[in-house]
């Protein structure tokens, strides 16, 4: 079977690293696996190594001074449609907005989660993301019963794997845990930047009611790689750490190599995202042993039900931030994480993608009979 994955970005966002898992995993049953992305200020490849079972196709997509949100991502989704050719394959498996509506109703798409846009284009491209599509997948229940409230469809739920054995490796790699330990101290960390699905001025004030106890503890931030434009909501944050006087570390994109020994060394991992449709940096903080505070959504309950503290205000949250760690939890969030592999993914996919194959429109089909 030939099968494209595209996604939006080289950059470890959680939708991209599901893509390359994912394409790793199946491309490792015998498949012909290829990985589709737009190569944003100049990048030539992903921010890791790809197996070279994969091939990787990166489309040029130079910056432009000045140009608003909407404008770039309207162009993204010219410059990948234009350079895409979906009759070349017998699958293509978008996975995110941008993608999506660069092929249009020759794709499967996996809806990680939903967003809420009030710019009139981007609202648009939302729909046609979630509506234009042949055949859906959804990473949890929660988020299949959210498309299914909006637009009536029934997208069937293949759970993300996790590559568990790193993270936990990661927790027995003193070396490179004592690196981190030497640099930020005892730390409560966050994955994923500073913008507002992530909750992240939620933490700062949890963090200032968690400091009057544990005045010794730092907070840290990594990663942030985004195509949307959060200066307003990063100046909200930064003044709000200056009136509580909060300095929080900003690492930004951490090395590949770098990142599980830091999530290992965390005192406590912070997910407080408003809104999610797994938690993938979350269940790899579990497979490092970390515990986990996450906010109370329902999609979070589904996905680690007794292995995470679950909390609602600011104060739910410093106090969760601060209990001690439970030997028993710990073992519970170590089991989960390791229960989800990316071969099992891989294997629900294959499946998906034949029991859809016939939904094609026609002129797809024919075009992938002749490999055009």
């Amino acid at each position: 079977m030939r099968i494209a994955l595209l996604t939006y970005s080289t950059k470890p966002r959680g939708g991209v690293v599901h893509t390359l898992n994912l394409a790793e995993a199946l491309a490792r049953t015998g498949h012909d696996v290829a990985v589709w992305t737009l190569g944003r200020g100049g990048d030539d490849g992903f921010f890791r190594a790809v197996d070279p079972a994969v091939r990787v196709r990166v489309v040029p997509f130079a910056g432009v001074e000045g140009e608003g949100v909407g404008e770039r991502i309207m162009r993204s989704i010219a410059a990948l449609g234009a350079a895409f050719t979906p009759g070349r394959y017998d699958v293509v498996h978008a996975q995110d907005c941008i993608s999506a509506n660069a092929v249009g109703n020759r794709c499967i798409r996996t809806i990680h989660h939903l967003d809420r846009f009030t710019t009139p284009q981007l609202a648009a491209c939302h729909e046609r993301a979630v509506a234009e599509p042949y055949a859906r997948i959804c990473v949890s229940r929660a988020v299949a019963e959210e498309v299914r409230a909006g637009w009536g469809f029934t997208p069937t739920v293949i759970a993300n794997g996790v590559d568990a054995h790193r993270f936990s490796r990661a927790e027995q790699d003193r070396a490179a845990r004592a690196r981190w330990r030497a640099q930020l101290g005892e730390y409560v960390l966050a994955v994923g930047g500073i913008e507002p699905r992530k909750g992240s001025i939620d933490l700062v004030e949890a963090f200032a009611l968690l400091r009057r106890e544990r005045p010794g503890m730092r907070l840290v931030f990594a990663g942030g790689e985004t195509l949307f434009d959060y200066r307003p909501y990063r100046a909200e944050f930064d003044r709000r750490c200056a009136e509580l006087g909060v300095d929080p570390t900003i690492l930004g994109t951490v090395a590949e190599d770098a990142l599980p020994a830091l999530v290992a060394q965390a005192s406590v991992f912070a997910f407080l995202s408003t809104k999610e449709g797994f938690g993938l940096a979350a269940m790899e903080a579990l497979a490092a042993g970390v515990p986990v505070v996450a906010r109370d959504l329902p999609v979070l309950r589904e996905v680690f039900g007794d292995t995470v503290r679950f909390a609602s205000t600011h104060r739910e949250m410093a106090g969760a931030l601060t209990e001690p760690p439970v030997a028993a939890r710990t073992h519970r969030g170590r089991a989960l994480a390791a229960a989800h592999t990316w071969d099992d993914a891989a294997a629900a996919h294959l499946a998906f993608y034949r029991s859809v194959v016939h939904l094609q429109p026609a002129e797809h089909s024919r075009d992938a009979a002749r490999g055009q």
